[in-house]
């Protein structure tokens, strides 16, 4: 193929995909892409429906676990997605549903314990609760839920709960303020978690300690009136099919299945199941979808897509304190739905948005509001969590890179607009947390996002593309010369990415890893935004291709299972190939420049 040629199918397949993704804006201003099913909310779901023993629910319960069988892997277990690896916690899930009243399961059920012996020394409760307690440590997080379906689905055995640990639902009670000093087992975003599994607990294992079990026993009414009150108007808390499935089965069993919650979060997963039976993890990411969007293609937006899309950021703005974490206004969640949660990474997402679309001046209040939230998040290491500041050790409330680095974007996007007061400690403090947490390779490791076949499921290529774009936004801002202080960790980031090139010129998430997609996307992206563009070329065709294909067996880009969910749960987005190949094609380097592609 010559240089001319190459050049003709980039643009071609550039066109094309901006073509594809444009064509995915609702009437609404939004894109709402489409989440994996999962075979770990599908799981939890179908027991929780099960349990609310609603005769209308027979035909639902029956699709839910014939998915299931379905979506087996042939090595017994079952994985986060269709896409997935078989993993410990899903299997077990999937086996306390369908390990009772389910005559068909027998053959599916036989092939599990296969896979499951050989993880665990037995399937006794006591081995089971061990086994899980020790492999998610000090986070409880996503194993006392585990353990707690098993006990109540009657598979962990009799006696089972003295083994599980009381998770202290009354601590829910104190004020939020105090959370972050309590040393709790689960983080932020698990408090409807600790506090029904908690009661759940006490009603069939009440402490020995009189005095306790007597607090308890008065303060369960109150617990529930303070979830009620987190509980958002459709019944899903934080439009998560697992966590407002684990809740609802933990108050029918703690006798409260009449409760207000527990009708809504019935009401939540009843219409939130797809047609094959199966749940996905969440109902969509849509506002961090749109801003994904808008900075690949916002070039290509015309004015009325562009005002359509700025009414949906204005719109969904938080502009009161959110009950769930207490968090100030000013900041964005990653759906504009009732159980979003405003966070870190989805704020700097819609800030950067609105920059780059035709802002008035009557966007600057939106963009301070913003940039204040951002600003008063930051943590005293300076790096940026995702929901509260400060909250604890726990992994997923603490400090991370790429969410850092998207926030630095955020500041710099705006910075000629608009003047935030401490602005420069804010940089400051976060550039020297990302010199801190780089890796001696050069790599940052993301938080949100992973790699099933890399080292600890870590995706070093994600974080580190992450971090430099983010990064690259200072060299044009009036806050460029902050990057003097951190110009030899980019050279060691850029050196690492380069390294994990393979011999098509593609990446996976680590060195010698499977290419996707999704990482080649970001890697080369990050790369052109540095000027690297010359180590771009094979990926740059290797998209194009992609994409070519796509067109004409008119199926969508395969996705890849590298997104993590709240307690580390895989997950694909049908979106994100075509959202980050459209990021990477669109670059200048190669939109505005007719280079020779050798």
């Amino acid at each position: 193929m010559t240089p001319q040629s190459q050049a003709k199918s980039l643009e071609l397949a550039r066109n094309q995909a901006n073509k594809m993704l444009r064509n995915k804006l609702s009437p609404e201003g939004f894109w709402e892409g489409r989440l994996s099913s999962s075979a770990l909310s599908t799981a939890v779901a179908c027991f929780a429906l099960d349990l609310y023993e609603s005769p209308a629910d027979q035909e639902s319960i029956l699709k839910a676990k014939n998915w299931l069988i379905e979506n087996q892997n042939q090595d017994g277990g079952w994985g986060d997605t269709d896409r997935s690896k078989s993993n410990l916690s899903t299997t077990l899930l999937c086996y306390f549903c369908l390990n009772g009243r389910y005559s068909g399961a027998d053959q599916a059920l036989n092939h599990s314990k296969d896979y499951l012996l050989q993880k665990i020394p037995s399937l006794s409760g006591e081995d089971i609760t061990e086994t899980l307690l020790k492999f998610y440590g000090k986070d409880q997080s996503f194993s006392v839920p585990i353990l707690t379906m098993g006990a109540i689905s009657g598979s962990l055995g009799k006696n089972i709960w003295q083994y599980i640990p009381q998770l202290p639902f009354e601590l829910s009670l104190l004020p939020q303020s105090l959370y972050r000093f309590l040393n709790l087992s689960v983080v932020s975003y698990a408090l409807p978690a600790l506090i029904s599994m908690g009661i759940a607990h006490h009603f069939s294992s009440p402490s020995k300690n009189l005095l306790l079990r007597c607090l308890r026993d008065k303060l369960v009414k109150k617990s529930l009136t303070l979830l009620s009150h987190k509980q958002p108007q459709n019944g899903g808390f934080l439009e998560a099919t697992p966590l407002t499935a684990f809740v609802l089965m933990s108050l029918i069993f703690a006798n409260q299945k009449d409760h207000i919650i527990c009708q809504k979060a019935y009401d939540f997963l009843k219409i939130s199941q797809r047609k094959d039976g199966s749940w996905p993890i969440d109902t969509h990411l849509s506002t961090w979808l749109t801003s994904l969007s808008v900075k690949a293609v916002a070039h290509d937006l015309n004015y009325e897509e562009q005002s359509r899309i700025k009414n949906y950021f204005r719109q969904n703005q938080y502009l009161d304190r959110h009950p769930f974490t207490g968090a100030e206004p000013g900041a964005w969640a990653w759906t504009h739905l009732p159980g979003g949660v405003p966070d870190a990474d989805d704020t700097s997402g819609a800030l950067i948005a609105l920059a780059q679309l035709q802002t008035g001046s009557s966007d600057h209040k939106v963009a301070l509001a913003g940039l204040n939230w951002l600003k008063n998040i930051q943590n005293s290491n300076g790096g940026v969590p995702t929901f509260c500041r400060g909250w604890g050790q726990l992994p997923f409330d603490k400090s991370c890179p790429d969410i850092t680095a998207h926030a630095i974007a955020a500041f710099a996007h705006w910075q000629k607009d608009i003047i935030v007061p401490q602005t420069d400690q804010f940089i400051q403090k976060a550039l020297a947390y990302l010199c801190r947490c780089q890796k001696d390779n050069g790599s940052w490791i993301p938080l949100w996002f992973g790699n099933e076949n890399a080292k600890q499921c870590h995706n070093p290529i994600y974080g580190t593309a992450l971090v430099l774009s983010g990064l690259s936004s200072l060299k044009d801002s009036p806050l460029a010369h902050k990057l003097t202080t951190i110009n030899s960790h980019i050279e060691k980031a850029i050196d690492f990415i380069r390294q994990c090139k393979n011999s098509q010129g593609c990446w996976g998430g680590d060195k010698n890893l499977p290419v996707s997609i999704e990482e080649t996307a970001l890697a080369s992206y990050a790369l052109l935004c540095w000027d690297q563009g010359e180590e771009t070329h094979e990926a740059q065709l290797w998209l194009a291709e992609q994409v070519m294909t796509s067109m004409n067996t008119k199926s969508p880009l395969k996705a890849s299972p590298i997104g993590l969910y709240f307690s580390s749960l895989w997950y694909y987005e049908d979106l994100y190939p075509l959202i980050f190949t459209c990021l990477s094609l669109n670059h200048p380097y190669y939109r505005n420049n007719d280079h020779n592609l050798n």
